[in-house]
């Protein structure tokens, strides 16, 4: 099964520990698609946003058993991606950290751009 760019990246994760470390060290979280690798990440980044990526790491986060009344359940296995852009570049994302929560005309006076350290 051939994966286009829109598959392999699914969604921005935004969670404060994703917040800090963008904030500090420039490095984007997304989730991608279970089956993708740090190659096929790469260059789906870099295709969809025309920006140069200098490092991917990922994580496989295993399903967690839970109990709904007397059933218990495994919530989905998924693979998150942190990406680190190489330097002068930057991804312009709608809901950017710095604008979640806000009236979109206070969000475009506020709008912060994703920029690679």
């Amino acid at each position: 099964m051939e994966l286009s760019n829109y598959d392999i990246i699914k969604k921005r994760i935004v969670t404060p520990k994703s917040t800090d470390l963008f904030k500090k060290e420039g490095k984007i979280t997304f989730e991608v698609h279970k089956n993708s690798n740090k190659i096929m990440i790469r260059t789906a980044v870099e295709k969809i946003w025309d920006v140069k990526v200098d490092n991917v790491r990922v994580i496989s986060v295993p399903g967690k058993t839970k109990s709904f009344g007397r059933r218990p359940f495994v919530s989905s296995d998924r693979k998150k991606a942190i990406v680190t852009l190489k330097k002068g570049y930057k991804i312009d994302l709608p809901g950017n950290v710095e604008t979640m929560g806000m009236s979109s005309k206070s969000a475009k006076e506020k709008s912060m751009p994703l920029e690679g350290k």
